[in-house]
């Protein structure tokens, strides 16, 4: 039975794992705290250590530094709910087997788990990283990797392979998405990204980050909706030794670690209306100082932002400042939910199959009929982050070469048991009926009808046919 050490300062969150895991047949001890967790991994061998990136007691970096200087052939995978590309790459470094963001799912970590236990420990340092969180690969040296500057140091080090990439789409609405993109990576304008939940605000951010003059440099992702109101200031800005309780060390915040590079700051609309001056400020003055710090510390910084709320409404009512808004908002791209994408299916639904495949490391090489039929059938509320699920989940309970319908979950099956929007009229309803408004107002005239809804006829075609329109 290996044994496991978790390292994580939420008790509750801990147990949790430690419960699971326990039932997945681990030997599980915890720690809440770094001197425990020395205390144990200096008495114990451990086949695994899980720990948290971020203790309010000690740097995380630094603990895993502790934990192979003791014992070089434990595996060692960090958590952390923030996905910052600077310590994934110190993180591997120091000889972390691998990185995972939370929240993370139950089959992931076991995953990650599993494969550390079947992985050799390296035994010198000439392996580079290429991907970051689940099943991070390696290179052997001399392969070909493009030289990433360190925000910090100014010094070379690995690129990181970004972790998801835009899918070139044939449908329209995919077209006109990566014509934005083209046209406003190269500047250094700040742009705002809004679109539903799942439709990859975050991957159409770093594509415009590996479009710019910046790429050579760090994209930081930053969960806004996920920091305290009270860490914020030391999040952004970082902190010195003892500027408060828990500052156990100096360290850099997101402005300095996306020094040259691109900071992404994801539903920004979440950001407290003090921290938002904060953000204000140092946008306009390119310069920060940590917290507990006189010294002024300049910055440069491309700011993308993404919401899935609507922030004008926000700044009528007062919850939103207008000047940062504007300061946020010189360039807007609206990312298409999947059913305004619905004609490039297939190609979303051929990639997430390779990438699944490639982390569960499968052979799984369609889907059936049957299958397909259900996927064309349900309107995807989640977008894409839910199709891209749904297929990691039934490529992991496929044991043949192609995914049956019992390896579907009941709401893709089921989809008219979807939960509508109030008063009962969902979204496709509503699509519908403008649809058919559409074409009574011109006679059922298609070009016209398209015309009026401002839709190519290749799109209006796809539409009535993707909700069986009888007309």
């Amino acid at each position: 039975m290996p044994n496991l050490l978790i390292i994580e300062d939420d008790a509750a969150f801990c147990q949790m794992l430690q419960k699971f895991l326990s039932k997945r047949g681990y030997e599980v001890e915890t720690s809440f705290t770094a001197d425990d967790a020395k205390e144990k991994f200096g008495k114990n061998d451990y086949d695994l250590i899980l720990t948290d990136l971020r203790l309010p007691d000690y740097d995380g970096l630094q603990l895993l530094g502790d934990i192979k200087k003791v014992n070089p052939k434990t595996q060692v995978i960090l958590m952390t709910g923030y996905a910052e590309v600077g310590s994934a790459v110190n993180a591997m470094k120091k000889g972390a087997f691998d990185y995972i963001s939370k929240p993370f799912t139950p089959d992931e970590i076991v995953m990650i788990l599993d494969n550390a236990l079947k992985a050799q420990v390296p035994r010198d340092s000439d392996l580079r990283v290429t991907h970051i969180g689940p099943t991070a690969k390696k290179e052997e040296e001399g392969a070909q990797v493009k030289p990433l500057q360190d925000a910090t140091t100014n010094g070379p080090k690995e690129e990181i392979a970004p972790h998801a990439r835009v899918v070139k789409g044939s449908s329209e609405a995919s077209e006109k998405l990566l014509e934005y993109i083209d046209l406003v990576a190269p500047t250094d304008m700040s742009v705002l990204i809004t679109g539903e939940s799942g439709t990859g605000k975050e991957v159409t951010a770093k594509a415009i980050h590996d479009g710019s003059k910046r790429k050579a440099f760090n994209f930081v992702a930053v969960d806004c909706g996920a920091i305290p109101k009270e860490l914020a200031t030391s999040e952004f800005f970082g902190h010195i030794k003892g500027s408060f309780t828990g500052a156990v060390e100096d360290k850099i915040g997101n402005f300095e670690a996306a020094h040259k590079g691109t900071l992404f700051l994801d539903e920004v609309g979440n950001l407290s209306y003090e921290n938002q001056i904060q953000l204000l400020r140092a946008l306009q003055e390119r310069k920060i100082k940590r917290v507990g710090s006189t010294k002024e510390i300049e910055v440069d910084v491309r700011i993308i932002t993404a919401t899935n709320e609507d922030l004008t409404e926000a700044v009528e009512e007062g919850t939103f400042r207008e000047d940062l808004y504007h300061r946020l908002n010189e360039f807007s791209i609206q990312i298409p939910s999947l059913e305004e994408r619905f004609e490039d299916l297939r190609l979303f639904t051929e990639n997430f199959l390779k990438k699944a495949n490639t982390a569960l490391d499968k052979n799984v090489e369609g889907f059936s009929d049957e299958v397909w039929e259900a996927f064309q059938q349900y309107r995807w509320p989640g977008n894409l982050r839910e199709l891209q699920n749904v297929i990691k989940r039934a490529v992991l309970l496929t044991p043949s070469n192609e995914v049956q319908v019992a390896a579907l979950p009941k709401e893709v099956l089921q989809p008219q048991e979807k939960a509508t929007v109030s008063e009962g009229f969902s979204k496709a309803e509503f699509e519908k009926d403008r649809i058919i408004k559409a074409l009574k107002k011109t006679n059922f005239n298609k070009s016209k009808a398209a015309k009026l809804l401002q839709v190519t006829r290749k799109t209006l075609y796809n539409k009535i046919h993707h909700y069986n329109l009888d007309l």
